[in-house]
């Protein structure tokens, strides 16, 4: 008989805990590499999860040491988190897809991904040369030229807080209806200028006609020649083989696994932007909503 109610017990403690992780409330992160790890991040820093410090910038679900609320974490497809954001209690979503959506960062996220942590964040997007070409002037003059008040301004406008300055930038400034659209049409005359390949990944790469608006105007004498790539998994290539000159379609934390993996030799020559992640939900309207639901754990 005692072993027969023990049993009842038993079963009883397992159904209350397939209950409590039914009713716990879903949060959708992106499921591919780095961005389930940002994911997972940003949910730390909203203060849902504790994750094992050992593993840097790169957790899994594993890495997650403490639930402090009562959460699961679901890692879907990047792409579908905005056409079923309303299934989820929250999702991070970056602003490639969120702004499409009409989710801008600033007025309906709950929670954005901070540009910078700990002085060095590896998701900073990043120019990147050869080793042997780090100290190379001309590219050190496409560095600048990006880095300047008018590249920010029209990743701002242009780009509606996907994407944010990794740079020094005054964020005061206003723009005239029509300038990006401006931008985007700009022609340059690549005759008798030094050609500069520069190997980029997806349609938003249009900050570099601002590029060489910049450089035209300062008589650098260099042409910036986009050349498109349709996987992220050969710009690096690409650049090692001399196949191109530059590249620019990565953040830190790619550059460093995919270089290691394959043995290029690359480096870093200059930050250009950051697409943040954002927590979004359509259910709740602030980070202590979703907690006060959700209930310590």
């Amino acid at each position: 008989m005692k072993k027969f109610f023990a049993l009842l017990l038993t079963l009883a403690l397992a159904l209350t805990a397939v209950s409590a992780l039914a009713d716990s409330l879903i949060i959708g992160i992106p499921d591919d590499g780095t961005n389930l790890s940002r994911g997972i991040k940003l949910l730390e820093t909203a203060g849902f999860i504790e994750v094992d410090p050992a593993v840097g910038y790169t957790p899994e679900i594993k890495d997650v040491t403490k639930y402090i609320y009562d959460i699961e974490i679901s890692p879907v497809a990047a792409n579908t988190l905005t056409s079923t954001l309303v299934d989820y209690a929250a999702a991070t979503i970056n602003g490639t897809f969120a702004i499409p959506f009409g989710l801008i960062p600033s007025e309906n996220g709950l929670i954005i991904e901070k540009q910078s942590e700990a002085g060095d964040n590896p998701y900073v997007n990043i120019i990147v040369a050869r080793t042997a070409d780090a100290d190379n002037e001309i590219y050190k003059t496409i560095v600048d030229a990006y880095q300047t008040q008018y590249v920010a301004e029209f990743l701002l406008a242009n780009y509606k807080e996907a994407f944010f300055p990794a740079f020094d930038y005054d964020p005061n400034f206003t723009v005239e209806e029509g300038w990006t659209d401006s931008v985007v049409a700009y022609e340059s005359d690549k005759a008798g200028k030094t050609v500069v390949k520069v190997g980029v990944v997806g349609a938003n790469n249009d900050q570099w006609k601002a590029v060489q608006q910049v450089l035209d105007e300062g008589n650098a004498n260099i042409y910036i020649e986009l050349v498109e790539f349709d996987a992220y998994s050969l710009p690096n290539e690409a650049l090692n083989s001399g196949d191109i000159d530059l590249n620019a379609f990565q953040h830190k934390a790619y550059l460093n696994n995919d270089a290691g993996t394959n043995g290029y030799d690359l480096t870093v020559i200059g930050d250009t932007l950051i697409a943040p992640l954002t927590l979004y939900s359509q259910n709740y309207d602030s980070i202590d909503a979703i907690k006060d639901a959700a209930g310590l754990l």
